[in-house]
């Protein structure tokens, strides 16, 4: 049995560093389990090094795709997509209500629309689908080397969650009941960059959130910190870019699919300014790990070991956060949880293709700040 990690301060000041090598050897291997432990309850984030992905052949080409011409952007643009897959300009996304100052891609791993037309289909099936891509012959090979990327994060986030299951004493496949067949799966990815400012405040890059799914591996491509995580008292704390990692973080589901033991993290990104130790825009690559889209969480009760559910009380309660999304779990299959979650930030996108929801969620119409794209 796994000795239970010591209960650390709450008030964190830092985000661990787990070298994901360790888990190849048998003497290592629980030295990493133990470190997991103590991150996955306690912190809610982690850095991973040592992972084996390249991440190269991405990285060169996230300055070209920003680069593309206006119009190409716009022939992709979100709002084409019931499935919130393609571009979003600046100030088109919205966190709590206030802009945020990012232009992004949102990609997917392929896919095909489980929902069709007519059939009286929940409308969270048409959360996914086929992406929107760049003309190949702007961004040769763009494609391609994008969609490698996100099938080898979604084999690392299948490992990942077996690694997660055995540091919490359960079996390493006790988590796959939450995911649906291969073919009606989905993961996500987006390509963010936020634009540095000028002045010296730092404005809302994206404001505080919790992620919606199981795990988010965050690739940070340049060298601008900005991304912040609250910890149990309410103080943010810099996760600053380190190469060859990836940051790692619990979404809401698996918080709630494990009874508050891994802890999902308040977190936010703040635009990059002069003196955030970076030059231009910040960059970064989260992709999103999702469960299956009619998955209800309250239908799945998992039995931990006495000594793992101690560790979740000894860490206290958490303190109030900035973040409140994703809060319909215990109701809501996971699909329309995501839906709304969506609606809710990209409601140029939803009024096109989801007005009932749109209404219910924005009585008053489109926000002005969105409604001239």
């Amino acid at each position: 049995m796994l000795s239970p990690s010591p209960s650390p301060s709450p008030n964190f000041s830092s985000v661990p560093i787990l070298d994901y090598s360790q888990i190849l050897s048998p003497t290592t291997k629980p030295h990493f389990i133990h470190h997991l432990q103590h991150a996955l309850i306690n912190v809610g984030f982690l850095y991973l090094s040592n992972v084996p992905i390249d991440t190269s052949a991405l990285t060169a080409y996230i300055p070209r795709l920003f680069e593309l011409p206006q119009d190409a952007k716009d022939d992709i643009r979100m709002s084409n997509s019931k499935h919130f897959l393609g571009y979003s300009k600046l100030g088109a996304e919205f966190t709590k209500g206030r802009t945020d100052w990012r232009e992004q891609f949102d990609f997917a791993t392929p896919h095909v629309s489980r929902g069709i037309d007519g059939r009286g289909d929940p409308d969270y099936w048409y959360l996914w689908g086929p992406s929107q891509w760049p003309d190949e012959s702007l961004l040769p090979g763009f494609k391609v080397t994008m969609e490698r990327y996100l099938l080898d994060v979604q084999q690392l986030s299948y490992d990942f969650i077996g690694l997660l299951a055995e540091a919490f004493g359960l079996p390493p496949e006790a988590l796959k009941q939450y995911y649906d067949t291969d073919e009606r799966m989905q993961h996500r990815g987006k390509i963010v960059r936020y634009p540095q400012t000028e002045a010296d405040a730092e404005g809302q890059g994206v404001g505080p959130h919790y992620d919606a799914g199981f795990l988010t591996f965050l690739l940070q491509a340049s060298d601008h910190k900005g991304l912040q995580v609250q910890n149990l008292s309410g103080d943010w704390i810099d996760v600053p870019p380190i190469p060859g990692t990836f940051v790692v973080n619990i979404g809401k589901a698996l918080e709630f699919a494990t009874q508050g033991l891994a802890r999902a993290t308040s977190h936010r990104v703040l635009s990059p300014t002069p003196a955030s130790g970076g030059t231009g825009p910040r960059y970064s690559v989260p992709f999103f790990q999702n469960i299956g889209l009619d998955t209800k969480l309250t239908e799945h009760v998992l039995e931990f070991p006495p000594e793992i559910l101690k560790l979740r009380d000894a860490r206290g309660r958490v303190g109030a956060t900035d973040s409140v999304n994703f809060t319909e779990f215990d109701r809501e299959p996971s699909g329309r949880v995501n839906l709304i979650g969506r609606v809710k930030s990209h409601p140029d996108v939803a009024e096109r293709h989801y007005p009932e929801l749109f209404k219910q969620i924005f009585p008053n119409g489109v926000p002005k700040e969105v409604s001239a794209y």
